[in-house]
């Protein structure tokens, strides 16, 4: 597929033509094409590392291109920042609103830029004009108070606002809607129709499919840093979207190997969220995981998984529902909480959220134990040393000794320690995000293999996973997600990578 050229009708203000932008060891861009048309809503999709944010920052000058062409209203422009970028007509709003909370609204929408009057800066003049643009935007709020004062979602109307009086005809949204309730977020769609019927293009860059369908007239998917294709949103089933996304196609997701385990269909839950959920992130949603299942979490990058697998461990604290464990009512606030409940928890975030990295790995090993066991009953060396020594064996944990700072370990071997540290506390429900990222082959199949074997062994696991092939052949069940809802449980015969395409792919629900 190449670039649409069906919208022709209205001139592109937005040029891409053969970018390229090469990483040491990685091409972060191949050759990708884009245009940008006046007055429409032009989504950019794709999964994580394709390429979507490479592709903002070599536009807009945080990055220098390596190939490629980038034009303005038909005059090739050479970013050296964004400042360039702003001065050629390309605005740049971040989901992070990148202003001054502690400024009021109108010195936010003209810091740096103050007309001035006798010398002085106009302030009744700033105020006026200030007014007038939020007016503009169907907003009608003293332009005097804090921004901080306002939501976020009036917060990003002023960072637009201040961005489109900057620039000219090109505004992209990076991830405006990530923090925005649904009241929120159809202000924001109302702004952005609002500039497109001014000729303004908008580049829209989100997750969230029911979104996209929402507002945007056509959709470019990335993957891997290259173009997959450009549509016509009204022209592009939800199916099709998902499978140019993701590289896979239907025909293609057979069903896998399935574990050789007893159904856990019809046994009582070991732990059960009922109506569990937190604002912003995820929708209340209703789960069991019993003793001895797999039950596998599928979903396009930023529907919510990770944000579950934080939930279920108390990572982030739910501001709806309850938990339960073997039926009892239970307390689950913080992660302390979910340790004195024997669940673990391994982060999707290695090096960050999971290894301390100067600590060795004997360290990071009986962390959690120690946590436990609290600060006044610590272990001593010796029993440190012991139960180090037995996990390195049992996991292979490749390491010259238990004394090795654990940064100095590959991927998959700081991914072993992390495992070994929950499974020192012998927990009986494990929460894992996404445990085979970004380790080589060999590790894999042995993660993989633990796995299976902590199911066997009467464990409850809750796994998260964007390897569609590999979530389909370990699990007994699926929970499939989108946009940041819980949508649907695959059972059975629906235990199938296409299972979890369709799915993804239905239609919202009321």
């Amino acid at each position: 597929m190449t670039d649409d050229t069906r919208s022709a009708g209205a001139a592109p203000v937005l040029l891409v033509r053969g970018l390229c932008k090469d990483f040491p060891g990685v091409k972060a861009l191949d050759g990708v094409d884009f245009t940008l048309r006046a007055g429409e809503v032009h989504a950019l999709l794709g999964e994580n590392g394709a390429g979507k944010s490479t592709l903002i920052k070599t536009v807009t000058g945080v990055l220098q291109r390596d190939g490629g062409s980038v034009s303005v209203a038909g005059r090739e422009i050479h970013p050296k920042g964004p400042a360039d970028a702003l001065a050629a007509g390309i605005g740049t709003v971040y989901q992070e609103v990148n202003l001054l909370p502690n400024l009021s609204v109108a010195e936010n929408l003209f810091i740096g830029r103050q007309p001035r009057r006798f010398g002085l800066v106009d302030t009744g003049g700033i105020r006026r004009r200030a007014t007038g643009i939020m007016r503009r935007y169907g907003v009608d709020i003293d332009v005097r108070r804090s921004l901080s004062d306002f939501s976020v979602a009036i917060q990003q109307i002023v960072a637009i606002a201040r961005a489109v009086d900057l620039s000219a005809g090109v505004l992209i949204l990076d991830e405006p809607t990530a923090s925005l309730d649904a009241r929120e977020v159809d202000q924001l769609f109302e702004t952005m129709r609002g500039l497109t019927a001014r000729g303004i293009g908008i580049v829209f860059v989100t997750h969230f499919l029911d979104q996209v369908y929402a507002v945007a007239d056509r959709i470019t998917v990335l993957r891997n840093g290259r173009l997959v294709g450009t549509r016509d949103a009204a022209d592009l089933p939800r199916l099709d979207l998902v499978s140019m996304m993701l590289g896979r196609e239907l025909e293609r997701a057979t069903h896998l190997a399935r574990p050789e385990r007893p159904a856990a269909e019809g046994r009582a839950p070991f732990v059960s969220f009922r109506r569990y959920g937190r604002r912003g992130q995820v929708e209340p949603f209703d789960l069991d995981v019993a003793r001895g299942e797999i039950v596998g979490v599928a979903g396009l990058l930023g529907s919510g998984r990770s944000e579950t697998a934080k939930l279920a461990f108390g990572a982030e604290r739910a501001d709806s529902g309850e938990v339960r464990v073997d039926g009892a009512p239970v307390r689950l606030a913080s992660p302390r909480d979910a340790v004195a409940l024997r669940f673990g928890f391994c982060p999707e975030e290695r090096k960050t959220e999971g290894i301390v990295g100067d600590l060795s790995v004997r360290e990071n090993i009986v962390l959690a134990l120690q946590a436990q066991r609290g600060w006044l009953s610590r272990l001593t060396r010796a029993e440190g040393d012991r139960i180090a020594d037995e996990f390195i064996r049992r996991l292979d944990i490749r390491t010259r000794d238990a004394e090795t700072p654990i940064r100095l370990l590959s991927g998959g071997n700081q991914q072993k320690a992390v495992l070994a540290r929950w499974l020192a506390t012998a927990p009986e429900f494990l929460i894992l995000d996404e445990p085979t990222r970004g380790i080589d082959i060999g590790a894999h199949a042995e993660i993989v293999r633990l796995i299976e074997d902590l199911c066997r062994a009467g464990m409850a696991l809750l796994v998260v996973s964007s390897e569609l092939e590999e979530v389909v052949a370990y699990s007994d069940r699926i929970r499939v997600l989108r946009d940041c809802r819980h949508v649907g449980d695959l059972v059975g015969d629906r235990v199938s990578v296409g299972g979890i395409i369709e799915t993804i792919a239905s239609e919202a629900r009321p």
